[in-house]
């Protein structure tokens, strides 16, 4: 039974940060609403799949370079003191949406590529993954593989059905983000991030010895 509670706990661990990720104002998200309002939703949609193709390099590399680095306590110490920090800034972001601007995205290339090239050069995907994704990836497997799938499932599900639902969503009603829903939810998704962030820095704390 507590086998299967911490395997959940990194399912909605992983389900909790795509939805963020999914949510936060960034240029793939600025995108998937351009090319939705410019052209129709499924352009928004194939913009919102691109991380399928723009993640997994960025993970893999992600979790080699900290798995080889995860016998120092004091490097662990610091990638999970810089994470928390990282969520916390994120939280910042979060908390300071107001609305987002949509304009051209200055590439001119067909929706997929779009996301992608917007992925690959947005330093997010790189920070998340380095301070954050690959940590608990590696957690999640030292439990048991069912908790690591279960992780990276989750995680990108919500993070790909988001942004899908956003694109749904601005296909439906161009006013959508003027809507005081989607602010109440990314107030909510900061406090979460934010409390996430003391945990990160807690365990960064300990591994430094400081606590």
């Amino acid at each position: 039974m507590t086998e299967t509670i911490e395997i959940l706990k990194y399912a909605s661990i992983g389900a909790f940060l795509g939805l963020t990720a999914g949510l936060s104002p960034g240029p793939l998200l600025t995108l998937v609403i351009s090319e939705t309002l410019r052209h129709n939703r499924k352009e928004g949609v194939r913009i919102a799949v691109s991380p399928l193709f723009t993640d997994i390099p960025i993970v893999l590399v992600s979790i080699f370079v900290f798995s080889r680095l995860a016998q120092f306590d004091t490097i662990l110490g610091v990638v999970s003191f810089l994470g928390g920090l990282f969520i916390a800034y994120l939280g910042y972001e979060t908390i300071r949406t107001r609305e987002l601007s949509i304009g051209e995205s200055g590439i001119h290339t067909q929706a997929l590529q779009k996301g992608i090239a917007a992925n690959f050069l947005s330093p997010h995907p790189y920070l998340f993954w380095v301070t954050v994704g690959a940590p608990i990836a590696l957690k999640a497997y030292a439990l048991n593989i069912v908790a690591l799938i279960l992780y990276f499932l989750s995680f990108y599900i919500f993070l790909i059905g988001s942004k899908i639902g956003v694109a749904h969503l601005v296909a439906k009603s161009k006013v959508f983000f003027s809507n005081m829903l989607y602010m109440w939810v990314m107030r909510f998704l900061a406090i979460a991030l934010f409390i996430f962030s003391v945990f990160f820095i807690f365990d960064g704390l300990k591994y430094l010895r400081f606590i």
